[in-house]
């Protein structure tokens, strides 16, 4: 492939470059006026050449004329950008760029970026992090490009070994002040789970752009994310660095994930103020926002208010109703946008409909929607359809979808599973599951939770026992419920039992009033949802406390009357608590909202919008 033997060239000879196949395009004639340096005149007329290739086999015609004309060594400015082609190009051929760079006598930093770039970009990044100290002791210097597709490919590997290496070196040559090469420091340092680091080097960084704010908004925490957020919105460093629509994005992502709706809300006025909420991405950012802080009736007058919905749009408008149990007008909606707009469908449209027919119990509906599919399902969407045939009770029609896919069943679907045998105390099924999961090597808290609850509610207690021993020898632990909620501004945690809150006692006074009230309306203690072999009078304590109820009695407390309590739960809600907040809803008068992992109740007047189907 080198050009080592080549015939040196002499002032005044011809090179012709015939590219076949290439349309238009007659050989070019290209004179040597000079040898002692790249001649400019036929480096113009190679480099709009090497811009005309458009396929591999020209790439590769270009590549032989250099090296059989004694060019390839001669001109490192074009070599390298035929480098990056072979390295980039969708045409390209990353083994070819990787040789034509091993042949190269004296490689420039260019030869070495262009093939750093296009490794970066790979499936397997991982050569690049070899390819980098190799450039370190040849004759060429690293720049900021080297630095940057080297860390871009450590961050894809989460590689931290190599990103605090890269990071010294960058300081060590004087590079601190590069904006974009520190951007993509804090990036590497938060794709490898450190973003202490990355709030180091971005606390450290003598200059700044409103992108790298945005790197790290959307690379932190959503409590972390906020705090950053109001750090610019209040104390904006320049006009350079003022928040733009990727950074309203970034913080409402991160009131969704928190539920918090009066935040979202302020910072929906605050891109108002700046003329933001007009672009798409922040429009459909705020249906996503209000939809999972529980305001269904702003997030779907947001998206009817839209006057160019895109397909984001829609998913968000679908999966809105899907995750508040409006299954029906979710499937209204999907049929609405195949018959009124040439959108296509994509796998997250079917995923949200699909979802909305799991949570009403849509069954027949959910399945003629997964056999209309127009494009390749993904094992998403066979998850969806177990989990629909699962919660309507059809365990072995389910079973017989895991195991005859056309994909490896994951943990997850199995994990399904297992949760439908539990509601329906099909035990027998129960330890099929689990056995499975077992074979996969599967040992989350969640799969033994099941199991022993699916037995504890047969009263096999020996069994239970059984698992709880694989538990504590195996050094499971079970994740603990807890709730929250924002009130005022302030995110209020709540644990089961809890012993924390500086209004414990008002709210366990106000848990005795609730229990009293709904006792009158013939409330009795749902003890079927303590799993366990104790008393009866043991098992309505455990009920008792548990934290979307103590998260009740504060929202009775703190939030006026008129104003809806929500609340936030990280696992699924029980029975009992699903039956009190229905009691508390008609005796108080009062609208409850509560999200927990999978959906939303909306309880209002005894009633519960799930229609206690969930």
């Amino acid at each position: 492939m080198a050009d080592r033997d080549s015939p040196p060239m002499n002032p005044g000879d011809i090179i012709i470059f015939p590219l076949t196949g290439l349309p238009g395009c007659p050989p070019v004639y290209v004179k040597i006026e000079r040898c002692s340096s790249s001649p400019i005149p036929m480096l113009l007329q190679l480099d709009s050449l090497l811009h005309r290739c458009s396929s591999l086999n020209h790439l590769k015609q270009f590549h032989a004329q250099l090296v059989s004309h004694g060019l390839f060594q001669l001109l490192p400015g074009l070599r390298s950008k035929l480098t990056e082609l072979f390295a980039v190009s969708p045409f390209g051929d990353l083994p070819h760029a990787t040789a034509m760079l091993r042949c190269t006598l004296a490689p420039s930093t260019n030869d070495f970026n262009a093939l750093l770039r296009g490794l970066s970009l790979s499936p397997d990044p991982s050569p690049a992090l070899s390819l980098y100290p190799l450039l370190l002791h040849s004759s060429s210097r690293p720049d900021a490009l080297s630095l940057s597709f080297t860390l871009k490919s450590a961050a894809r590997l989460s590689s931290l070994s190599t990103i605090s290496p890269l990071h010294s070196h960058l300081l060590c040559l004087g590079l601190a002040a590069d904006v974009r090469l520190l951007t993509t420091l804090i990036d590497a340092y938060a794709k490898s789970s450190r973003t202490d680091l990355a709030l180091q080097a971005f606390d450290e960084m003598p200059l700044r752009d409103i992108a790298t704010w945005n790197t790290l908004l959307l690379s932190l925490l959503p409590h972390h994310s906020l705090s950053l957020f109001h750090r610019l919105q209040h104390n904006p460093p320049s006009p350079r660095e003022c928040p733009d629509a990727v950074t309203v994005v970034a913080a409402l992502s991160s009131c969704s994930q928190l539920g918090a709706l009066a935040e979202g809300a302020s910072i929906h006025a605050y891109a108002n103020s700046l003329h933001l909420d007009a672009d798409i991405r922040v429009r459909n950012a705020l249906i996503d926002m209000y939809a999972k802080c529980g305001d269904i009736s702003r997030a779907l007058s947001l998206f009817r208010s839209l006057d160019s919905k895109t397909l984001v749009s829609w998913n968000a408008a679908i999966m809105t109703l899907a995750l508040h149990g409006r299954g029906r007008d979710a499937l209204q909606l999907f049929d609405e946008m195949l018959s009124s707009t040439p959108i296509e469908p994509d796998a997250i449209t079917y995923l949200a409909v699909l979802c909305g027919c799991t949570h009403a119990g849509l069954v027949e509906d959910g399945l003629r929607i997964f056999h209309s599919i127009r494009i390749p399902r993904t094992v998403k969407h066979y998850g969806t359809i177990v989990d629909l045939l699962g919660r309507a009770g059809r365990l072995r029609e389910a079973y017989d979808i895991v195991t005859t896919m056309p994909f490896s069943p994951d943990a997850v679907m199995y994990q399904t599973l297992l949760g439908a045998c539990k509601t329906y105390g099909d035990d027998n099924m129960a330890e099929l599951v689990s056995e499975k999961l077992k074979e996969m090597g599967s040992n989350g808290c969640g799969d033994f939770v099941l199991l022993s609850n699916v037995y504890a509610s047969k009263a096999r207690w020996a069994d239970v026992g059984r698992v709880r021993d694989a538990m504590r020898k195996g050094e499971v632990k079970k994740i603990p419920g807890f709730s929250y909620m924002e009130v005022n501004g302030f995110v209020h945690r709540f644990i089961n039992s809890d012993k924390e809150h500086v209004r414990l006692s008002e709210i366990y006074e106000k848990l005795e009033e609730i229990g009293s009230r709904i006792r009158r309306l013939g409330y009795v203690s749902d003890t079927r949802n303590v799993l366990h072999d104790i008393g009866e009078e043991e098992k309505e304590n455990a009920l008792y406390y548990h934290s979307e109820k103590l998260a009740i009695a504060f929202g009775l407390i703190s939030i006026p009357k008129g104003e809806p309590i929500r609340v936030n739960k990280n696992l699924r809600i029980c029975g009992d608590c699903h039956t009190v907040a229905k009691l508390v809803s008609k005796e108080y008068d009062r609208v409850i909202v509560i999200r927990d992992r999978a959906r939303f109740h909306h309880f209002e007047g005894g009633d519960c919008s799930c229609r206690d189907y969930w």
